[in-house]
């Protein structure tokens, strides 16, 4: 029902988008599309950009890609048969002409126009064959030259199909008029102690000034996002995530989980003591950090950041140890199979000397298999299991599972996350939690998208590591590649030649990588080559990857699913064919796996001219740099943080207004906010979580 004035102020969210006129069963189903349940998500559903219709422009000053209003006199009518029949009607105002292009029309529509007659038209100007002209454009005909009074600017909003732009800005307008006469509250649940200096502005004015502009407004500023009315809101949004990204963090803190102390095993002493090497001064500080964590009473939540062979695997495996020297089982989830098989080589080859039961879990075994490994894992017969998604299937049951090591936690969504946290609750107990990645991430980006854990980074590399030159070739110097390669290998060193397709198809893939293999054994039959792509079995993979690794082959073809988890440190050069396809941090990662040795290594980045603005950008950077933090700060401009975090997946972080990248000065603010709003005004915190992050609270909380 539909609140007059005078009627009882109802709460924001409670205003379902029916009380405006005109929103029937039919409208309400397509803005349910974009979102739009309730006044309010109307009212926070922000306009694209916008269109000028407050000043009549001279047609003699229109430039082509620009949206206007002109006035003029009706000089010319024609009606022309080409391939299509089109309406041309020339318009003039003294300045210079311009041509009015119409195809779909009829007779009465073309007969509305005569020489002499004043109208005004709104449209693009495109250039056209005798000048400039607009395609079907809004017309008022018999209007003056000048604009309304009160004119404001147009806004444009995104819509879905069968909701035309008309429809929206009206339900806008309504919307706005029902907060001025108090149909409905919308309240500043912010303290103005809390704003920004520049930013006291009232929530209901920012509104007003972003949905229904004045033509003083800074329209440039309103579509770039950097007016304050649009600033006012995006710290208001980021707030309410930073707000329930603690709340999410105090109900994780609200379960017991298990303390997890040195055992009279010495598990982590012993396996330090056999490692070939001494762990960094980073990896040292890490492990401490993790160390502390696991021993109170509380749940670890820690995400670990570490660039492209940091040693992140090895500060794993000492958080999986203690998990076990204390009588419990640990878990290790991988995105992919591959990665899921060099961890699980790793962890069997550092932990099978200390009498420990390592098993993988994996998507793809055969049913005996399977059935051996699950039953070892609910008796408490295995101590430590690594695998993908599988892992969180229903037939996995742990005995007693102490600890949870996700990597590269932004290629899971929230939920996979949470299910395999669940499976080690039990008795009221939950499991503690490790999240790697190798995708270094800003400070203040990652503690705002992962706010709900605690952050350590590893910002050193093991000594002895050579520092990677990147080289960047056209394909049409590939006799030159070739030749690198054949030299490399010659002087004992091996190389990785990677194949990269825009299709999605892992088939299409597999097809050019096995086409590949077989042009560079013709190319270079001196060398024994190898090929392994996602395609090919787990057991054919392991072969081909040992025999790599043991030195039998001196040239691996791959696609990219060796882009983590693949550690040959003879191998000295790699080459990525058509690498303007590949996106930074992939690229990055792939060059990883190069320069794991004392040689002097190089990656090759073959590309196929002419390249676009975003891949000279990107290739140039890739050259310029190996610095992991500066590869991510490049990314995220070019990229933006939604795909840089893969943060889409979460279920949680999905901003509507803020910008992650464009707002980032907000951000020391806006934690600062989140602490003194969460101690001193607890109900208005919850409020402005609801308001802003609501059902993708509750899904995450799920």
């Amino acid at each position: 029902m539909r609140a007059r004035p005078g009627s009882a102020r109802l709460p924001d969210p409670q205003v379902p988008v029916t009380a405006l006129r005109g929103a029937g069963p039919a409208l309400t189903a397509r803005l349910e599309r974009l979102g739009i349940r309730t006044v309010q998500d109307l009212l926070f559903h922000l306009p694209l950009r916008y269109q000028d219709r407050t000043r009549v422009r001279p047609i003699g000053a229109l430039r082509p890609r620009t949206e206007v209003l002109v006035c003029g006199v009706v000089e010319h009518v024609e009606t022309v048969q080409r391939r299509r029949r089109t309406l041309l009607v020339t318009l003039g105002d003294g300045t210079g002409r311009l041509v009015l292009r119409f195809f779909h029309f009829h007779t009465g529509f073309a007969q509305r126009f005569r020489r002499g007659l004043r109208l005004q038209a709104f449209g693009e100007v495109r250039e056209g064959p005798v000048g400039p002209e607009m395609v079907h454009p809004e017309l008022v005909f018999g209007a003056g030259s000048g604009t309304p009074d009160h004119a404001r600017l147009t806004p444009v909003y995104p819509t879905t199909e069968g909701l035309s732009q008309r429809s929206l800005q009206r339900l806008t307008s309504e919307a706005l008029a029902g907060l001025r006469d108090g149909r409905w509250a919308l309240r500043d649940w912010l303290p103005e102690d809390l704003l920004p200096d520049t930013l006291h502005l009232k929530l209901a004015q920012a509104l007003e000034i972003l949905h229904a502009p004045r033509p003083e407004d800074d329209v440039a500023a309103l579509v770039a996002g950097t007016h304050p009315a649009r600033r006012r809101l995006a710290f208001e949004e980021l707030l309410a995530h930073q707000l329930a990204l603690v709340r999410l963090r105090r109900l994780a803190r609200s379960h017991p989980a298990p303390v997890l102390e040195a055992g009279s095993r010495d598990l982590v002493t012993r396996f330090l003591a056999r490692l070939p090497f001494s762990p960094t001064a980073a990896q040292r500080r890490v492990t401490g950090e993790i160390l502390q964590d696991l021993a109170r009473p509380v749940p670890m939540l820690r995400l670990v950041q570490g660039d492209v062979g940091s040693g992140k695997t090895v500060v794993a495996a000492v958080a999986c140890l203690r998990a076990v020297e204390s009588g419990f089982q640990a878990a290790v989830m991988a995105p992919t199979e591959l990665l899921a098989e060099q961890h699980f080589a790793a962890f069997e080859q550092w932990m099978a000397p200390l009498g420990l039961h390592v098993v993988r879990v994996s998507g793809r075994q055969a049913a005996a298999q399977r059935r051996r490994v699950l039953e070892a894992l609910a008796t408490a017969e295995a101590d430590v299991a690594v695998g993908t998604h599988a892992l969180f299937q229903d037939q996995v049951r742990f005995a007693r599972l102490g600890l949870v090591v996700i990597d590269e936690q932004h290629r899971f969504g929230v939920h996979q996350r949470l299910s395999l946290h669940r499976k080690g609750a039990t008795g009221g107990s939950v499991p503690h939690q490790l999240v790697m990645t190798a995708t270094p991430i800003p400070r203040t980006l990652a503690m705002t998208a992962y706010g709900d854990l605690d952050y350590s980074v590893i910002d050193e590399l093991p000594p002895g590591r050579s520092p990677v030159q990147t080289v960047v070739l056209p394909d049409t110097r590939r006799a030159e590649v070739l030749d690198r390669v054949s030299r490399a290998c010659a002087a004992g060193r091996q190389a990785y030649w990677v194949c990269t397709l825009v299709e999605e198809s892992e088939a299409l893939q597999c097809q050019a990588a096995e086409e590949t293999a077989r042009r560079l054994r013709e190319s270079l039959p001196q060398l024994s080559v190898g090929l392994v792509h996602g395609r090919m079995s787990p057991a054919d993979k392991d072969r081909t990857m040992e025999a790599f690794k043991a030195g039998g082959l001196q040239l691996l073809v791959a696609t990219t699913v060796i882009e983590v988890g693949v550690d040959v440190p003879n191998a000295s050069l790699m080459v990525i064919e058509n690498a303007e396809r590949l996106g930074l941090a992939q690229l990055h990662q792939l060059r990883g796996r190069v320069g794991r040795g004392s040689e002097r290594s190089a990656c090759v980045l073959m590309y196929h001219p002419p390249l676009s603005e975003l891949a000279r950008r990107r290739l140039q950077a890739m050259r310029e740099t190996t610095d992991g933090f500066e590869i991510a700060r490049i990314d995220l401009e070019l990229r933006g943080p939604g795909e840089v975090l893969g943060v889409r997946q979460t279920g949680l972080l999905n901003l509507r207004v803020a910008d992650l990248l464009r707002d980032r000065d907000l951000l020391p603010q806006v934690a600062r906010a989140a602490r003194l709003l969460a101690g001193r005004h607890p109900g208005p915190a919850e409020a402005l979580v609801e308001r802003w992050v609501g059902a993708g609270l509750r899904f995450a909380q799920v």
